[in-house]
């Protein structure tokens, strides 16, 4: 508390830059919540959980190749620190490179694969085709998608937090204008049911690639960028070096959720559905602390770049600060209206009875569960990536996943079985990165060659 006293302006600024980013990826996530809710209310609940199997899978590609992307924020934020705008400017464009072929890499095993993939679900015949039916429209934009994380990457590292917000709200009107028409058949539109949530998807990512484009490489400004056909070995590998931990966290955090998945799909429909309804209001409750974490990653490198350590260790405390304090509202909010958050996704009875149940301990884990996510953002801003690599991959696989099954299949305690896993990894994991950032041993980390 003792950091926190007389630091009021940085509190402004971590908010003023967390604000924006909050906003974007609530909005982010909505593109994929829109998705269910529509699904859940036009169609049915099985329509949730084949979406859901199609998305994890998504989500295990996109979270893992794309974690390339932290090295560019802690180089970029760094050179942004240091007023080298040049060498901003390229360490951008060479991300740009390395997402654009990572896209096209991922594109084409992903559709060499596709009819196999879903066979490690045991899941009903229909939920199989709908889930490969989704999955495939899909991919037809993972790509933009690809390029969108990494366009906002840039503009994080920069200090500029309020366009991805601005294209990410555009985005999502469109998607949600384009679920409704294409799902029902509203007016000349064909009737498309699941794939229609596809196509709006899709359609949407490419709308955001366009501005993105338009904004990075055609309107002037102090970071225009220009298009570059070669690879730099002095910012590709220190690129790798910084981001090769995140990617394979990112890879096996989502890997434990195919995982947890599967040992779901164990239980009945209804279990699936409310397992992907939860995982859903868990993933728009933590917006804020991933948007303080990026604020925290860009102030962190930014105080690194300026040769302030003190200034960023100032930052990752009160950081951490502003993600418990969130985390203690929103869990009174999930204990006061468990009912409303669950009756958002379905109309299903037998699924909210399951659910009202699990809505505490969804409640217990957020102070937990934002500390962690803004104290490895600020970790990640330094570049500090190898040692939560370690961290993540310990408490996934030791403990999170483990326990899980234990609780789930073994002491038949449903999907309110991972909920008790996943406080208990979270509540240890999380004394150990306190006191990695406590340390400050992040600050003698180079993102140099």
């Amino acid at each position: 508390m003792k950091l926190l006293k007389n630091k009021k302006a940085l509190i402004i600024t971590i908010l003023s830059l967390s604000l924006p980013a909050i906003v974007e990826m609530a909005l982010n996530t909505m593109l994929g919540v829109s998705d269910n809710i529509m699904l859940g209310r036009l169609i049915n609940s099985g329509a949730i959980a084949s979406v859901g199997f199609s998305n994890q899978i998504i989500f295990f590609l996109i979270f893992t190749f794309s974690a390339f992307n932290t090295g560019a924020i802690a180089m970029i934020s760094r050179a942004y620190g240091e007023k080298d705008y040049k060498k901003l400017k390229h360490v951008a464009e060479q991300n740009m490179i390395l997402n654009a072929l990572m896209g096209m890499a991922i594109l084409a095993l992903s559709w060499a694969i596709k009819d196999q993939i879903f066979k490690i679900y045991d899941v009903e015949p229909q939920i199989y085709h709908d889930a490969l039916l989704y999955f495939e429209i899909i991919l037809v934009g993972i790509i933009p998608m690809f390029l969108n994380f990494s366009f906002a990457a840039i503009l994080r590292g920069a200090g500029d937090t309020k366009t991805p917000m601005y294209i990410t709200g555009v985005v999502n009107i469109f998607n949600i204008f384009g679920n409704y028409v294409l799902i029902t058949g509203f007016g000349p539109f064909p009737e498309l049911g699941i794939a229609g949530a596809a196509w709006a998807t899709t359609m949407a990512r490419f709308i955001a690639m366009g501005i993105y484009i338009y904004k990075l490489y055609i309107k002037q400004s102090d970071i225009k960028l220009r298009i570059e056909l070669f690879f730099d070995k002095h910012i590709i590998k220190p690129l790798f070096r910084i981001s090769w931990p995140g990617a394979i966290e990112q890879g096996l955090m989502q890997l434990s959720f195919v995982v947890l998945g599967v040992i779901v799909a164990k239980l009945t429909t209804e279990s699936e559905s409310l397992f992907r309804i939860l995982i859903q209001i868990e993933s728009l409750s933590f917006m804020p602390a991933v948007g303080i974490s990026i604020a925290a990653a860009t102030l962190v490198g930014k105080s690194l770049g300026e040769k302030d350590i003190q200034k960023g260790t100032e930052v990752g405390f009160a950081s951490a600060f502003l993600g418990v304090s969130w985390g203690i509202f929103i869990g009174i909010v999930f204990v006061l209206i468990p009912d409303l958050l669950i009756k958002a996704f379905t109309t299903d009875q037998a699924i909210i009875a399951l659910g009202l149940p699990v809505i505490p301990f969804l409640a217990l884990n957020q102070p937990g569960l934002n500390f962690m996510i803004v104290m490895g953002g600020g970790l990640r801003g330094a570049g500090d990536t190898r040692i939560l690599m370690y961290m993540t991959i310990s408490r996934l696989w030791i403990m999170f996943i483990p326990l899980s099954y234990l609780f789930i299949i073994k002491m038949n305690a449903g999907v309110a079985g991972l909920w008790y896993a996943e406080i208990l990894s979270i509540l240890t994991f999380s004394a150990m990165i306190f006191l990695r950032f406590k340390s400050q041993k992040w600050s003698t980390i180079s993102v140099e060659e």
